[in-house]
């Protein structure tokens, strides 16, 4: 018998019982409602219902990484990071979503700080791969190398990563380069066009004994390959090793132009240096172009074609500039002098045969014949295809207009100029929903640019 002194302990006991078996029953009960609702794809409830479960199953240091990353499924990134920063301790997993919170909220301090600390517990090639991202987006290149380099040394088969520490460490280490881009291109090849120009400059670089022209060199392949940004400091470079070198000074202010900055005191700066330079003449051509200055453009490529009367790409610009002045007997006479100096090079032809075709000047003695000359040259190139199909559709050859744009797009299925094209000729022979399919296509695709806009207009104008 238990003495009366006993009961109300033993009644305590009890309740506290009861209590502590009514929390064990909600925590289960709470977790499994978030299970279920994450299942049927309810991540907000979810998250609600995993935190709820971690405040009472205390020792199961998952929940609250689990709700954050429910949270992350809902885009509730303040939420998820309020979830992660309860977690005694994350996985991996855990880890990459805390830090792609903070990305998410462009809290890029945050970030930096949190994907570093997940690194030092886990050696994550996903968190380095963040940590890259980051950097990048920064602008801080040689902090993005080592996130690259831990992260490939991790994970050998990210051809993305593997061609961006090949572009990094051709303007940082050039030794080091050539593996990084081989083994890009071998993941990717559609990235081997670029690895070639890169491993080109890297050879011409080499043979440099000027370090400045050196950086100019590599800044011009990072041009070529579309990366402007690390052109920017490649010139940068170029110039504080040698502030006299006038291209440098040039292609610092392409850079800056194609990096939405204006670019022209260091253009004025080149040509206060070397006013004899065609590449400093050209690039200033370049950028009056830009402006729509256009008489400014024409008397640059006008000086840079004096300084090199024999070399056809200056000829070319003449007549780009007379063209756009209007002045159409200049700029055909400008065009055909170009191609009586490289009358092995399909890109003249072509560029005489838009020409005619843009402006509808001289089509069947000289459009025609150039864009067929071009063709015969480079016969599976889609932008002489395209000049020969654009010609035929000038001059009212719709049938072989279509035949010749199809083979274009057959090559190159994103040469976007060539489905416009095609989308005209449809146009032209009342095919309306073929047009319209070939135009939508354009509007729509990544990557369009200028043509997407294009495609909009025609859009616009013909399916109103």
């Amino acid at each position: 018998m238990l003495s009366s002194k006993a009961k109300p302990y033993i009644i305590v006991i009890i309740l506290i019982i009861s209590l502590l078996i009514s929390a064990l029953i909600a925590g289960y009960s709470n977790l499994k409602r978030a299970e279920d609702a994450s299942t049927r794809g309810d991540y907000q409830l979810a998250a609600e219902f995993f935190e709820k479960a971690a405040g009472i199953l205390f020792w199961r240091a998952d929940l609250y990484e689990r709700a954050g990353l429910a949270a992350m499924q809902t885009s509730q990134y303040e939420d998820a990071i309020g979830y992660f920063k309860q977690s005694a301790q994350l996985s991996e997993e855990g880890w990459v979503g805390f830090c792609t919170a903070y990305i998410q909220l462009e809290d890029l301090p945050s970030a930096v700080s949190t994907c570093g600390e997940g690194s030092q517990v886990y050696n994550s090639a996903q968190l380095y791969e963040l940590l890259a991202f980051i950097h990048r987006s920064q602008g801080d290149w040689e902090a993005e190398r080592t996130a690259l380099q831990n992260q490939t040394r991790l994970d050998s088969t990210d051809a993305f990563a593997a061609y961006r520490l090949g572009l990094l460490l051709t303007l940082y280490s050039p030794d080091d380069a050539l593996p990084e881009l081989t083994r890009a291109s071998t993941l990717n090849p559609e990235v081997d066009s670029a690895v070639q120009t890169l491993r080109a400059a890297l050879a011409v670089s080499s043979q440099q004994s000027d370090p400045s022209m050196q950086r100019v060199i590599v800044g011009q392949a990072f041009g070529l390959v579309q990366d402007w940004a690390l052109a920017k400091t490649a010139f940068e470079q170029a110039v504080e090793l040698d502030e006299n070198n006038a291209e440098a000074w040039a292609w610092l202010g392409e850079a800056k132009q194609q990096t939405g900055q204006e670019g022209s005191v260091e253009l004025d700066r080149a040509l206060s240096l070397n006013r004899n330079s065609v590449n400093v003449r050209a690039l200033r051509g370049l950028y009056w172009s830009r402006q729509g200055k256009y008489e400014q453009m024409l008397a640059e490529y006008l000086l840079a074609a004096g300084i090199e009367p024999e070399n056809p790409r200056w000829h070319a610009n003449v007549g780009e500039a007379y063209s756009k002045l209007g002045d159409l007997v200049a700029a055909l006479t400008a065009y055909q002098r170009a191609v009586d100096l490289a009358p092995t090079q399909a890109d003249y032809w072509r560029l005489l045969a838009i020409f005619c075709a843009e402006n509808n000047v001289r089509l069947e003695d000289v459009g025609l014949p150039a864009a067929q000359q071009a063709n015969s040259l480079a016969p599976n190139d889609p932008a002489t295809l395209d000049a020969l199909g654009y010609v035929f559709l000038s001059t009212g050859r719709y049938a072989s207009a279509e035949t010749t744009l199809l083979q274009a797009i057959d090559i190159d299925p994103e040469f976007f100029p060539a489905h416009i094209h095609l989308a005209m000729t449809y146009l032209a022979q009342g095919n309306q929903p073929a047009a319209f399919n070939s135009l939508t296509y354009v509007r729509d695709a990544e990557g369009a640019g200028a043509y997407a806009e294009t495609a909009k207009q025609l859009l616009d104008k013909y399916f109103q």
